[in-house]
């Protein structure tokens, strides 16, 4: 690459219409510091990639490149505001997880269900236990008991019954 003084170079020209470039982009976003970030983001840029060659009009290829690096950077500010936002309608619990006395009451729950559930008659256990427990169905507890299919109703209307009056929840189970 050879230097000629008569052209100008990116460098040269950058260094020379300096605010003339700022201007140019505080006019079209608004902000004369964005505008003075920008053009010393083009400098940098000019510096890391050296001179172009062939540029016969080095102030519009400095102007378009200013342009696109602020509409770039416009644009990047504008995702992040937008999940700033975003992220300021969020719960103000961070985690699901349920509270301290809500836990305490759950695990109450669960020790008088468990209770409940040991008091059972044998068989009655083993059906509600396999089913609600297990989740096998109730055709496949009536076959591996070998007990009808009414039988396993019979069992199961009698542990819900019972885990509900266990827990207070008198509710007639029919």
């Amino acid at each position: 690459m050879s230097f000629d003084p008569a052209k100008p170079t990116l460098l040269s020209t950058l260094t020379r219409h300096y605010e003339d470039l700022v201007e140019q982009v505080r006019r079209r976003f608004g902000d004369r510091n964005l505008a003075r970030e920008v053009v010393h983001d083009v400098c940098v840029q000019v510096l890391e990639r050296g001179e172009k060659e062939g540029v016969r009009t080095p102030l519009a290829l400095l102007r378009k490149i200013s342009h696109d690096t602020a509409l770039s950077r416009y644009r990047s500010d504008r995702r992040r505001q937008s999940w700033i936002v975003a992220s300021s309608e969020l719960p103000d619990v961070a985690c699901g997880a349920a509270q301290p006395a809500r836990q305490y009451e759950a695990g109450r729950e669960f020790e008088l269900l468990v209770e409940a559930i040991a008091e059972l008659p044998p068989r009655c256990q083993m059906v509600f236990v396999m089913h609600k427990i297990h989740e096998l169905p109730q055709t496949e507890v009536a076959a591996r008991l070998d007990i009808s299919l009414k039988t396993v109703e019979k069992h199961l209307r009698l542990g819900l019954a019972a885990c509900r009056e266990r827990l207070g929840r008198c509710e007639v189970a029919r």
